[in-house]
C-alpha cells in the first residue's frame, strides 16, 4: 500500500499502520451511527404525533444495538447494518403480561406477550376523555374512540410481531416525506416479517442500511424480548425471543465512559472480527471474549500503545477457550458484571452457559476448531 511503502515492516510499524486504518473505520462507523440515531429520533417524534389518540404500542427512544452501533463490524462498509432497538410500552387502558412459550422446544428462551384491558373509569371521572374499554358498550366505543390494541396488532390475546412490523413499515412509508432526511436521502422499505428494514441512499454514496427491531422489557432489567428471529429459528408470530443486545450495548457504553482517549478495544474487535471471517468462529464468541477481557484487564491497559499486547490477549483467551471447550456466556453467573448493568436476579445466580457446548459434545467439531485456530 502507499502508506507502507518505504517503511520497515517491524512489529511497531505494522501496529501503527493497523491502528491508523482501523481508527478510520471505527470513526466512520461512529459517524454513520449518529446519522441513524438522528433519523430514529425524528421518526419516533412523528410517530408519537400521528398516533397520539390511538391505542397502538407506545414506542420508546431507540437504542443502538449490535456490532455497528457498538463501534466495530466484521462486514465491509456497504454491508453494515445499523440495528436500532425500539422498546414497546402498553398504551393507555392496556397492560402487558409475559408468559413463557411452552408450545415447542426452542434453543432460545421464548415468551408470549398477553395484552389485557384495564379499567380507566377513574380517569374518566377526573376529566379524561378516554372511554373505558371494559365498562363501555361496543357501540359507544366504536363511535367515539379508536379500537383497542387487542383489535389491531394482536392475534387472540397476544401481541403479534408480524402485525407490528407491517404496521410500522406502512407508517414509515407514509411519514418519510415529512422527515428532514427525505431532502438528502431516497428511502426504500425492504421486505421483512419481524422488523422494519430501510435502505437509505444519497447520490454517489454507499447505501445506509437500517433495521428497526421491536422489544418488550423484562421487568426493570436490561434484558428484553425481541421481535428479531435467529438464523436458526423463526418462531411463531406471537413468540418473542429473549435478547441480551441491550445489556451488551449498556456494557459498551459503560466501558466508553471509562476508557482513555484513543483506547484500542474497539480496534481489537474490528481487526479480530475481520480475521475470523470465513472460519467457524462466530463474531458473538469473539465479542464475548473481549467483554470478559474488559472486566479482567484494567481499562487504562487498553491505551493505544497496548494495541498489540491486547490483540495477543484476545487470541490467547480464545485459544484457551477452544482447547478447554468452554466459553462462558457473559451475562450468566458472572461475578465481574458491572453494577450499571441491570439483570434479572436469576441471571446472577445461574450456572454459566457454555457457548462452546458443541465443541464439548462433538469431538470432530473440536478438532476442526483447533485446526482453524492454528491456521489463524
Amino acid at each position: 500500500s502507499e502508506e507502507s511503502e518505504g517503511e520497515d515492516p517491524s512489529e511497531r510499524d505494522l501496529a501503527r499502520i493497523y491502528e491508523r486504518r482501523i481508527q478510520w473505520s471505527v470513526q466512520k462507523l461512529a459517524h454513520r451511527r449518529r446519522v441513524v440515531e438522528e433519523l430514529l429520533r425524528d421518526l419516533l417524534r412523528v410517530c408519537h404525533e400521528c398516533f397520539l389518540n390511538s391505542f397502538f404500542p407506545v414506542l420508546q427512544p431507540a437504542i443502538g444495538v449490535g456490532s455497528a452501533c457498538e463501534g466495530w463490524s466484521p462486514q465491509e462498509e456497504k454491508d453494515v447494518v445499523y440495528c436500532m432497538f425500539v422498546p414497546l410500552k402498553p398504551p393507555r387502558g392496556h397492560t402487558f403480561h409475559l408468559e413463557l412459550d411452552t408450545t415447542g422446544e426452542m434453543p432460545q428462551k421464548g415468551m408470549c406477550v398477553r395484552v389485557e384491558l384495564v379499567c380507566t373509569c377513574t380517569r374518566e371521572q377526573l376529566g379524561n376523555t378516554m372511554l373505558c374499554f371494559l365498562h363501555h358498550c361496543e357501540y359507544e366505543l366504536r363511535g367515539k374512540q379508536e379500537p383497542s390494541l387487542l383489535q389491531t396488532l394482536c392475534t387472540g390475546p397476544y401481541l403479534d410481531v408480524q402485525k407490528i412490523a407491517l404496521w410500522f413499515q406502512k407508517f414509515v412509508t407514509a411519514a418519510w416525506v415529512v422527515l428532514p432526511q427525505s431532502r438528502d436521502y431516497s428511502m426504500k422499505v425492504l421486505p421483512s416479517h419481524r422488523s422494519c428494514k430501510m435502505k437509505l441512499k444519497r447520490p454517489s454514496r454507499k447505501p445506509l442500511l437500517v433495521e428497526i427491531i421491536f422489544g418488550i422489557q423484562q421487568g426493570n432489567s436490561d434484558i428484553f424480548l425481541s421481535s428479531q428471529p435467529t438464523e436458526a429459528l423463526v418462531p411463531p408470530s406471537t413468540t418473542w425471543l429473549e435478547t441480551y443486545a441491550v445489556a451488551e450495548a449498556m456494557f459498551f457504553q459503560h466501558i466508553a465512559r471509562q476508557a482513555p482517549r484513543h483506547s484500542c478495544y474497539l480496534k481489537c474487535l474490528q481487526l479480530c472480527a475481520r480475521l475470523l471471517v470465513g472460519t467457524g468462529f462466530s463474531h458473538y464468541a469473539l465479542k464475548t471474549v473481549v467483554m470478559h477481557l474488559l472486566t479482567l484487564i484494567p481499562i487504562p491497559g487498553w491505551c493505544r500503545r497496548d494495541f498489540m499486547l491486547r490483540l495477543d490477549d484476545v487470541m490467547q483467551y480464545l485459544s484457551c477457550c477452544v482447547k478447554e471447550k468452554r466459553l462462558n456466556h457473559f451475562f450468566f453467573g458472572n461475578e465481574d458484571m458491572p453494577k450499571e448493568i441491570s439483570l434479572p436476579s436469576d441471571f446472577q445466580t445461574a450456572h454459566p452457559i457454555n457457548l462452546f457446548q458443541n465443541l464439548a459434545q462433538d469431538s470432530d467439531a473440536h478438532a476442526v476448531a483447533l485446526h482453524e485456530f492454528n491456521e489463524l
